[in-house]
């Protein structure tokens, strides 16, 4: 009877392994968002010399949950004039575009499990990292549609300003990864980690490495670039009128860009997970450097105030294009000759 049922289904295999690991990456996902919300505020409290969330259970470590318990029953209101379709819509292409933009991530090498060989990926592909800026890209959508449906100025002009921002910054974060690209001659992220086996990119690509991250912080609309939901100017932006679970949907595809961008910057200039000598599962490395990232997007925001509108458009266009340009073209001569 076994035999008949492992007979059947090993046509499957991969389709079954595959949609094991989907699960488990979209379920770590969104299980990593409370811990992050969690260690940021935290951490916050200790850069402003207070101490963070400490009530609800040891070291305030119950305080996200019992955040989450409360925005999943809080009721949802909807203004009579905005279009609900959009309304609804809008917050669940943000979520949505920001799992399936990690699905080409890799964060170990393959491992053995019953004599099946398990990638530590999703998908591998080989155009991986267009994968991911292409589906990355889609998020604006998400928060345009959040501004148009909601029917309120405030929130129409944090839409406007994400799509202007996502415009400006994307091109520095696809000129600067070009430069890796035209190094490794390919597309696809593993060969991007094997390429830097000896020694991580960042070492031979400084400068492309601090434009890429200076883009991510701006396209993940972290501090010093969170203009899009600047609340002195435009109370909470584009999700001014959300409430309840809409509203936590929008964080939730915040903090998850964030760990993608951190394991983009590890998989491009940290050398993935090789650990170099030191003695630690690839897949433990790989979190390191990840965690650390995270850690720098945490600090930068206790550090630096909110850059003005128009200094954002001016310092993306006219300072992190030229430079990633130039970068781009001395990398290039470099490989050519």
């Amino acid at each position: 009877m076994l035999d008949d049922v492992i007979d059947f289904l090993e046509p499957y295999t991969y389709l079954i392994i595959g949609s094991v690991k989907a699960l488990i990456i979209a379920g770590a996902l969104l299980g990593i968002v409370p811990a992050l919300v969690w260690l940021e505020r935290r951490l916050m409290g200790r850069f402003q010399v207070r101490l963070g969330p400490n009530r609800v259970g040891p070291f305030g470590l119950g305080q996200p949950i019992s955040d989450s318990i409360k925005l999943l029953f809080k009721e949802s209101i909807i203004q009579s004039s905005a279009d609900k379709f959009l309304f609804h819509l809008a917050p669940a292409i943000v979520v949505f575009t920001a799992i399936v933009t990690f699905a080409a991530i890799p964060f170990g090498e393959p491992i053995t499990v019953f004599g099946q060989e398990i990638g530590l990926w999703a998908a591998n592909l080989n155009i991986g990292l267009l994968f991911v800026f292409a589906i990355s890209g889609m998020g604006v959508y998400g928060m345009v549609l959040a501004g148009l449906s909601s029917n309120n100025k405030y929130s129409l002009m944090g839409g406007l300003r994400s799509s202007a921002q996502m415009i400006s910054y994307e091109l520095t974060l696809g000129l600067a990864a070009l430069s890796i690209i035209v190094l490794t001659g390919s597309l696809n992220l593993i060969d991007m980690v094997n390429s830097q086996n000896s020694y991580p990119n960042i070492l031979i690509q400084p400068l492309a490495f601090l434009l890429f991250f200076i883009a991510g912080v701006a396209e993940t609309n972290r501090a010093p670039f969170d203009l899009p939901e600047a609340e002195q100017e435009l109370v909470a932006g584009f999700h001014t009128e959300y409430t309840g679970m809409k509203f936590a949907m929008f964080f939730m595809g915040e903090y998850i860009n964030m760990v993608t961008m951190s394991a983009l910057v590890t998989l491009l200039f940290f050398g993935g997970w090789n650990a170099y000598g030191i003695p630690v599962w690839p897949i433990i490395a790989f979190s390191g450097k990840v965690f650390f990232l995270l850690f720098v997007f945490i600090w930068l925001r206790s550090t630096f105030p909110r850059i003005r509108y128009d200094r954002l458009m001016t310092f993306g266009w006219k300072v992190l294009v030229p430079l990633s340009l130039l970068n781009l073209l001395i990398t290039s001569v470099f490989v050519v000759l």
